[in-house]
């Protein structure tokens, strides 16, 4: 009993055979007591009183026994009881029973007969040692003009018959309760096994993934809670998948990143050595290829650090109030510069009146610089790059336009997910890191980072923020 199916199987039993039994007996105990052997004996009282009523139209039978016996005869085929014609003075007149007729003419005894002579009507019920059975016996007394009791109408029932009735009704119960108790195994072992085979399948599927093995989904069948606990499963496995491909894509993205600035060092400090330092412009040239790459390692590290930060509890914010007019153009002759050296053509629109905001200043001048630069980086010399303001409603935006090669329909629901390189991106460059940053950034001053994005037409980064 310590299955789930062993369980399902003995509840189904144990309703049928301990509630159909019970209910089968109870109906056979109330129709038998208390319908059937009632209306038994008011159906045999209207028989009695209905044949007294003819017998009283011919008086000549309680004076002469063969006129007695021809009016027994007219009714013995039409009852299944057995009828007796009684004088007024105890004698047996005629009876439907031929074992009876030994006893015409002699005086019958009983406590009906003695209730017959008041006048009056006895329903009794006595056990016969002859039959071997219970009988309903019905006393009817039969009335002259004058109200004198000049006669009577006896019918006997046994009850036996009725009980061989319901003899056969106990058996038929029986029969459909087996009938029933094979239904119902059948049905239990039905609905146990499309229970327990989900239950089983999901068992086996979080065993094998508490055990390390291969990731596997499992079938969204059964009851609706086992197919929502399913359907749970397997959104948690899916995330699982892409948290094992985030891992793969971060190693192959680090190993990739942190090789080329390290190669260039490398053979910088190669030629440094090999004599290359004698020469000041080879050697300055040599140096500030250095120092770039540390500043490119560095930036990775700062975003490697970031997003780790953005795992492990919320963003540590410093918000001061800020004239957004004069920050914007501070941080934006930066990349105005690296724009220009690219040969894109840079545009800014920054009206001198807009509000000030309460922000901080470092997080959220790193979260539009990887806009601008992602916006730089990605387009080609002699296009446009454009960055613009203004407040609209309870709102400031600031939106980043360019016209380069775009994001399609399919890509732009993942931009913002961590390590997502669009495949339009012919050099695997970065670690796809700057865009979730960006969005977390401005998630935490509550505000939030839209996109819109045509494939080979450009794309347009806003961010938005409250007032």
């Amino acid at each position: 009993m310590h299955s789930l199916r062993s369980r399902l199987i003995f509840s189904h039993l144990f309703i049928i055979l301990l509630g159909i039994p019970i209910l089968g007996l109870t109906l056979i105990v109330v129709l038998e007591n208390n319908v059937v052997l009632v209306n038994l004996s008011t159906q045999l009282a209207r028989q009695a009183a209905l044949l007294a009523e003819f017998s009283a139209d011919t008086p000549e039978i309680w004076q002469d026994q063969a006129a007695a016996a021809q009016f027994v005869d007219r009714f013995r085929g039409r009852m299944t009881a057995q009828l007796m014609l009684v004088g007024a003075d105890g004698r047996l007149l005629a009876s439907s029973d031929p074992a009876d007729q030994p006893l015409i003419g002699q005086v019958l005894s009983g406590s009906g007969l003695d209730i017959l002579r008041q006048g009056e009507m006895a329903i009794l019920t006595t056990y016969s040692q002859d039959l071997q059975a219970d009988i309903s016996d019905i006393w009817m007394p039969v009335t002259d003009s004058d109200g004198r009791v000049v006669g009577g109408v006896r019918i006997t029932h046994q009850r036996a018959t009725v009980r061989e009735r319901f003899e056969r009704l106990r058996t038929l119960i029986i029969q459909v309760m087996g009938v029933g108790l094979v239904v119902g195994v059948v049905t239990a072992l039905v609905l146990a096994r499309r229970l327990e085979q989900p239950i089983a399948a999901l068992t086996g599927a979080v065993h094998s993934l508490a055990s390390g093995e291969e990731l596997r989904s499992v079938p969204e069948e059964g009851p609706n809670e086992l197919r929502l606990l399913a359907e749970a499963y397997n959104t948690l496995i899916d995330r699982l998948r892409i948290l094992r491909v985030g891992r793969r894509q971060l190693m192959a993205n680090l190993i990739h990143e942190m090789g080329r600035p390290l190669g260039a060092m490398v053979s910088a400090n190669q030629a440094l050595l090999d004599g290359a330092d004698e020469e000041p412009e080879l050697r300055e040239i040599l140096h500030k290829g250095i120092g770039a790459e540390l500043s490119a390692l560095s930036r990775l590290l700062d975003d490697l650090r970031r997003f780790y930060q953005r795992d492990v509890g919320p963003l540590d914010l410093h918000p001061q109030p800020v004239a957004l007019s004069g920050w914007l153009a501070a941080i934006l002759s930066y990349w105005g510069e690296a724009a220009r050296q690219k040969g894109v053509d840079w545009q800014v629109s920054i009206p001198p009146d807009l509000p000030t905001v309460v922000i901080d200043a470092d997080r959220l001048a790193q979260a539009l610089g990887n806009l601008v630069s992602n916006a730089i980086k990605f387009t080609p010399a002699g296009e446009r790059v454009r960055v613009s303001a203004g407040k609209e409603g309870d709102a400031v935006c600031i939106a980043v336009q360019d016209s380069g090669r775009g994001i399609s329909d399919a890509e732009k629901g993942s931009v913002f997910e961590p390590f997502f390189r669009s495949s339009s991106q012919r050099l695997p460059e970065g670690m796809g890191l700057g865009l979730t940053i960006a969005r977390d950034l401005i998630l935490a001053h509550g505000g939030r980072l839209t996109v819109e994005s045509e494939l080979h037409v450009g794309s347009t980064f806003t961010i938005w923020l409250p007032l």
